[in-house]
């Protein structure tokens, strides 16, 4: 008699499909709100009136994506508030790509090749999860606070007089949406394009040793100016006191810095300016070349940098000796039949891309402004007289007036970057020639 035969019983093709998407999204949703969650409590954000810390944290993740955030509110009729802020807190950012890249890759395991049906399958899948999260994300990121005037004599008057501030804020959805939707697809470039395990169409094998070591090698570079970067954070936390605002600035906006650093290093240029007191983690020296008289723009290079604090020229060699070491690298994890000039080629090409990267991501754009009466205001002016005028408590100072500005100056950085590549990545070709071992792939056999 024929044994019945049995199957494992596990949910559909198309279910799982679904379900392997669910499970990218929620692992980079889940990261970025963890880490964006503590940034924010060490900020000393965690007593923050009306249950508003989830709303902030949402607008937070909102801003890792590329969104927008923007603020508003006022004192009745009397004053309004007109805000926005565009700037990604980078830690959040990478550490919601990685744990995204990571269970995309972790499902596609065992596999040198994949079909291209299967991953435009999985790129949609996602998308669409994705786009889901996005929407909801900007519902939940919205609040309104109360701010409070003072006593309840003077809280009672100001209410009479419609003078009861608010402040509120809300993600901006167009932005949050579209912005955040070609974040994941470049995720998803980046991790096909930097990891080994990630398996590829056929069509695009041939590909990618012409690809992955230069890009593997500035992933690494990008790693250990943060490495530096955390080590030097902790540091400065315990030598110079206020422990917990520097660990804030490390969690939330590590990246923003020391990739800043590096491109400044390699002679990038960055313009902006910063007036008023946003409060914002900028950098003494930074902040000092910022403050242009008049609000003019100020260009932030190694020079001026270095005009505020000597120690930046060391920006100089330490970006220097970290591109030669990722020339190095990558000319090891390519073929031995790359020739020098092509590896050369590659590397700078490789090299320009980042340097056009970064000069995106730490593009800021923070303002904000106090109108009384339809009125535009600078620091202090009538804002400090309605404060005097109810017992001393203002409880719009610090809205009267502020913005933070920087954005990079790409049409000479970018050039200027792949030179830095291609003069690093011969070096590196010659270097990694004299320690390579026999019986090496060429790119042809390859």
């Amino acid at each position: 008699m024929q044994q019945p035969t049995t199957r494992a019983v596990g949910p559909p093709g198309a279910v799982r499909g679904w379900l392997d998407a669910l499970a990218v999204v929620l692992a980079g949703v889940v990261a970025m709100a963890a880490v964006a969650a503590l940034g924010i409590w060490l900020a000393g954000a965690d007593d923050l009136p009306d249950g508003g810390f989830p709303s902030v944290v949402a607008a937070t993740l909102a801003l890792a994506v590329g969104g927008s955030v923007q603020l508003d509110g006022g004192a009745g009729n009397f004053a309004a508030v007109d805000a926005g802020i565009s700037a990604m807190p980078l830690t959040v950012s990478v550490v919601g790509a990685v744990a995204m890249a990571e269970v995309f890759l972790r499902q596609l395991r065992f596999r040198a090749v994949a079909g291209g049906g299967e991953l435009l399958g999985r790129i949609v899948r996602t998308v669409v999860v994705w786009v889901l999260a996005l929407v909801l994300l900007t519902l939940g990121a919205r609040h309104s606070f109360v701010v409070p005037l003072g006593n309840d004599l003077v809280q009672s008057i100001g209410g009479a007089l419609g003078l009861t501030p608010e402040v509120g804020f809300h993600a901006e959805a167009p932005s949050t949406v579209g912005i955040g939707l070609a974040w994941l697809l470049f995720v998803l470039a980046a991790t096909f394009a930097v990891s080994r395990r990630a398996p590829l169409p056929p069509a695009l094998v041939r590909y990618q040793l012409a690809v992955r070591p230069a890009a593997f090698a500035l992933w690494a570079v990008l790693l250990a100016c943060l490495a530096i970067g955390a080590v030097a954070g902790v540091l400065t936390a315990i030598v110079h006191g206020n422990a917990r605002q520097t660990l804030a600035v490390v969690v939330l906006a590590l990246p923003d810095l020391v990739w800043l650093a590096f491109g400044l290093g390699l002679g990038a240029e960055w313009r902006g300016r910063l007036e008023g007191g946003l409060g914002l983690p900028v950098p003494k020296a930074l902040a000092e070349v910022l403050h242009a008289p008049d609000g003019q723009q100020a260009t932030v290079d190694l020079g001026t940098l270095a005009d505020q604090d000597a120690r930046a020229w060391w920006l100089l060699p330490l970006a220097a000796v970290l591109l030669l070491a990722a020339a190095f690298l990558a000319a090891r994890r390519s073929p031995r039949g790359v020739r020098l000039w092509r590896h050369a080629l590659r590397f700078g090409l490789a090299t320009a891309v980042t340097v056009l990267l970064v000069g995106l991501w730490t593009r800021m754009d923070a303002e904000y402004g106090l109108s009384v009466l339809g009125v535009g205001l600078g620091q202090g002016g009538l804002a400090d007289l309605l404060g005097s005028a109810l017992g001393g408590a203002n409880p719009l100072a610090g809205l009267a007036g502020g913005s933070l500005v920087l954005r990079p100056v790409l049409w000479t950085s970018v050039p200027l970057a792949a030179g830095w590549g291609l003069l690093t990545g011969a070096l590196g070709a010659l270097l990694a020639t004299r320690v390579r071992h026999r019986g090496e792939l060429t790119e042809e056999r390859a």
